[in-house]
């Protein structure tokens, strides 16, 4: 018998448009363009007999399991995203698309964060997710406040020194 689990949290359905463009983008790449090329090799690979000790047959067979599950989670979660445009009256305040400057109170780190949907997050560029803990406690906080985020190193002290839309 396994243990229950409750439910995982549901992700904020919120995008900036460029997230949403790219999103469109990659299901119309994977289903027009790579799906018919592994469909196609997967029939070649078929074609060639036995397909128990059939490596590339197999290979495939994955291939488009993968490619099948990534373009019905898009097909159901394009539609139901709410695409944010625009930048707020308030520009000194933190809400959804904001870059913010941050800068640690006890080492004095300054680090720079943009505020995104769950769905364009990336660690490279800095872009963190609206439900990260460190972007709920910098929502609607304005220029110059300070704020402790619970962060997974223990509760952590920032203060706003610029925020950008």
């Amino acid at each position: 018998m396994s243990r229950w689990r409750p439910p995982s949290p549901t992700s904020t359905a919120i995008i900036t448009r460029e997230g949403f463009e790219r999103l469109k983008a990659e299901l119309d790449h994977l289903w027009h363009t790579l799906r018919p090329e592994v469909v196609k090799a997967l029939a070649a690979a078929a074609a060639e007999g036995d397909r128990s000790e059939n490596a590339e047959y197999t290979y495939r067979k994955k291939q488009l399991g993968e490619i099948d599950r990534r373009v019905r989670y898009l097909s159901k979660r394009i539609p139901s995203l709410k695409v944010a445009e625009g930048a707020p009256a308030d520009r000194e305040v933190v809400f959804f698309g904001a870059s913010i400057e941050l800068e640690n109170v006890s080492s004095g780190d300054s680090l720079r964060y943009r505020i995104v949907g769950p769905d364009e997050t990336d660690a490279k560029l800095g872009w963190i997710s609206i439900d990260s803990p460190l972007a709920r406690a910098a929502l609607k906080k304005r220029l110059d406040d300070e704020f402790e985020a619970e962060l997974p190193g223990g509760p952590t002290r920032f203060v706003i020194v610029a925020v950008d839309y």
